[in-house]
């Protein structure tokens, strides 16, 4: 492949990578507005029916999000281990959470992103580990696992809609 080609492909897997991200951010920016129109209560609150909240699905999102990209590529994610414990796939929440660690979370919306999108662009991602997620889909690089996030987001994004409706 010559150089032109190289650029256009280059350019359209940039173009890509920054709607994706976009993508991400408006989701995130959904999900901060819930944060700020829920009380600490409503936030916390497993209706009937459900098996968790609002905020441990918001809280989910990010721990998700950091396991699928760094730690697939082998780096240390941006939050701590214990996050990542308490909101990874197969947890449900233990006790509600303070205001304190709800301001924490919603900072962490969008700061996790754009670390992420900087990391991105500075080649910081070189190796993947293939993971399956649960729709058996592979995931075999950073770029897919950034794809197939967003798709994750808007699943928890509709669990979200259906907590805030059983309030």
């Amino acid at each position: 492949m010559d150089f032109k080609g190289k650029l256009s492909i280059f350019k359209q897997n940039y173009i890509l990578m920054n709607w994706a991200f976009d993508i991400t951010l408006k989701n995130r920016a959904v999900l901060k507005t819930i944060i700020e129109t829920y009380s600490l209560e409503e936030l916390n609150k497993i209706p009937s029916g459900f098996n968790n909240n609002i905020i441990w699905n918001i809280a989910h999102t990010i721990a998700v999000q950091q396991s699928l990209v760094y730690k697939l590529s082998g780096l240390p994610a941006i939050i701590s281990e214990d996050m990542i414990e308490m909101f990874k796939k197969g947890t449900k929440p233990e006790r509600d959470l303070t205001q304190a660690e709800v301001d924490e979370i919603k900072g962490l919306l969008f700061s996790t992103i754009e670390k992420t999108k900087e990391d991105y662009e500075n080649k910081v991602f070189q190796n993947y580990h293939e993971y399956t997620v649960t729709t058996k889909n592979t995931l075999t690089n950073v770029l897919e696992a950034i794809e197939f996030n967003n798709f994750h987001e808007g699943i928890h994004l509709g669990y979200i809609l259906a907590l805030k409706k059983s309030l």
